[in-house]
């Protein structure tokens, strides 16, 4: 089973590895003494919960690696292409079938809900502010605020969501931070950060280069800067976002503008209102409430 964009087998290998080795450690005791050793069982996985369920394809990674016999099976009028990142208000919504040894399917049981329970409650809660900027052109982004391990898994999810992925990590887009410059004068902004962009755009001309700011003077400066694709509004409130906003449209740049710090649910439509591109939310991966999903057996 594939879904386009999902993280192939091999980046994410060694996380279930090391999920499933922290559970079983050699011995699922319980199992081993109530189930006879040949014993066949099946199980169908339900979402219980309002919102998105998000990282069906890890269901059979994850059988995978417990036992080679388990096999997952698509419920008739289920497909995964279907329900794979599809709200479901739903009270119970079946998502797949999984059949095989019934000690390996038991053991498997709360990595397989732990994966999908944290992916499916990180796409729900993207989609929850995405809708509440429906209107605006303001889209929502993630950050690197993730579960250590669970990166390429939760930017999937934020995907899945409606949401926008920011950069990976540290290697893939230039990101200069305010404790990058906490050294260098205001005035001096523009003649630092010319070269430094310079050099970053004749490594990688598509690699992402974003400045942060938390006042309009710096912004003005590093407006002055060529090459530049996002500036970082940092912790700036409404009434100073919109002032922001003017002086980027009034320079005539084409530069998006991000808004980042304070963003909740209650606040997140204000933001986007103020005339921003991009909102980006750590809570969508640091603060993410699991989606109640549950395995039945027959």
């Amino acid at each position: 089973m594939s879904i386009q964009g999902f993280p192939k087998f091999d980046d994410i290998r060694d996380l279930i590895q090391l999920a499933k080795r922290e559970d079983l450690a050699g011995d699922d005791v319980t199992s081993r003494l109530m189930v006879p050793e040949g014993s066949v069982g099946v199980g169908t996985l339900v979402q219980k919960e309002v919102g998105i369920v998000c990282g069906l394809p890890i269901v059979e990674m994850i059988c995978k690696v417990y036992d080679e016999r388990l096999r997952v099976e698509q419920i008739p009028g289920f497909h995964l292409e279907v329900i794979e990142g599809r709200f479901s208000d739903a009270k119970l919504t079946p998502l797949l079938r999984v059949r095989g040894p019934l000690r390996a399917l038991l053991s498997a049981e709360r990595v397989v809900l732990n994966f999908l329970q944290r992916m499916s409650g990180v796409a729900t809660v993207t989609n929850r502010y995405v809708k509440r900027v429906d209107g605006t052109h303001a889209k929502i982004y993630d950050t690197r605020k993730t579960i250590p391990g669970f990166r390429l898994l939760d930017k999937y999810a934020v995907h899945a969501g409606g949401g926008y992925n920011h950069r990976i990590g540290l290697y893939d887009g230039l990101l200069v931070k305010d404790n990058h410059l906490a050294r260098i004068p205001t005035r001096q902004l523009c003649d630092f950060l010319m070269p430094i962009v310079a050099k970053s755009r004749a490594e990688d001309p598509r690699r992402l280069v974003e400045i942060e700011v938390d006042r309009l003077d710096q912004l003005r400066e590093v407006l002055k800067v060529d090459g530049i694709d996002v500036i970082l509004l940092d912790n700036m409130d409404c009434p100073t976002m919109e002032a922001a906003v003017e002086i980027r449209d009034e320079a005539e740049s084409r530069v998006d503008l991000e808004a980042s710090g304070g963003v909740s649910l209650e606040t997140v439509r204000s933001i986007a209102l103020t005339g921003v591109d991009r909102i980006s939310v750590g809570a969508l991966t640091h603060s993410a409430k699991a989606l109640d999903i549950g395995l039945d057996i027959e």
